[in-house]
């Protein structure tokens, strides 16, 4: 079932009541489900601090470092570690999105529910697991990983670097993550071409929200609470760069319009970024854009 702020955004983009439902929305994960985590390098989380601050992040391993041991558990070997921003918020039981994401193939499935940290890695309670459409996703290949130089001590700003800005603005890819109270948090993957993401200033930014699965879950849980965090990564250098702030969907369809492929904009403005060099192992390579990017 939606909530509220789901419906509040299928309603205001014009989606008929009837198509209102989550097919293929489950607690369950299908024996599909398990077999594809076993065979994930790099898996992106999403939870709140105590506070209320919404981070993103990325936990990456050997094949196998995530497993589903039955139908409604989820286990990873690790958890968020050192400076991370997540480090240490699963000694108690909080709400979690995850998104597993195989670039090479395209394929992605998302999970939400609740996780503690258990032993040196996460076990999260399920509440819904569905697959994804592969729209707006690069390909991408593994090329390296577990052998990377351990993470850089982290760089803290209320302001965006120039560099930092660059580096957004010539991204195909980022991760959000989303909470709304009461309802859970999410984690998913907005994709274009570079320069998707446009950087108004050192501390502004905004991207089309393009036409998805119309289940309007992140825009569902920025109708509730519009604090998200989002991640960006270096994916051939293995860098992470975090972003935490407040985001709104601006529904002036003037404004849409001028931006190709775009439904409407979102709009965030940055409280808080965390670099992190060397943060993920892994290293790919760029095979391709997806056809689905607008120009």
């Amino acid at each position: 079932m939606h909530h509220q702020g789901e419906r509040v955004v299928q309603r205001r983009a014009g989606l008929a009541a009837e198509r209102w439902g989550s097919p293929g929305v489950g607690a369950a994960v299908p024996p599909v489900a398990a077999d594809f985590l076993t065979l994930q390098r790099m898996v992106v989380i999403g939870a709140a601090d105590d506070d209320g601050t919404v981070w993103a992040t990325a936990l990456s391993g050997p094949a196998g470092f995530v497993s589903a041991p039955d139908e409604r558990s989820v286990v990873t070997d690790r958890a968020p570690t050192g400076d991370d921003p997540l480090a240490g918020r699963f000694d108690t039981a909080r709400d979690l999105g995850m998104i597993a994401l195989e670039p090479s193939t395209r394929r992605r499935m998302r999970i939400n529910g609740s996780a503690r940290q258990s032993g040196r890695g996460l076990t999260i309670r399920t509440e819904q697991v569905y697959s994804n459409c592969p729209k707006y996703l690069q390909t991408r290949h593994v090329e390296a990983g577990d052998s990377a130089p351990r993470p850089s001590p982290a760089r803290r700003s209320d302001v965006l670097t120039a560099d930092q800005r660059r580096w957004i603005a010539e991204a195909d890819t980022f991760f959000i993550a989303s909470r709304a109270p009461a309802c859970g948090a999410d984690a998913s993957h907005r994709g274009g071409n570079p320069g998707f993401v446009a950087v108004v200033d050192d501390r502004r930014l905004s991207w089309p929200d393009y036409i998805g699965n119309s289940m309007y879950m992140t825009l569902g849980n920025l109708e509730l609470d519009p604090r998200c965090g989002l991640l960006f990564l270096d994916w051939e250098r293995g860098h992470a760069l975090h972003l935490t702030g407040r985001a709104r969907v601006d529904w002036d369809e003037r404004r849409a319009a001028a931006v190709p492929g775009a439904q409407r904009l979102v709009d965030f403005e940055l409280e808080q970024a965390v670099q992190i060099d060397g943060a993920i192992p892994l290293r790919w390579s760029f095979e391709k854009y997806s056809r689905f990017n607008p120009s």
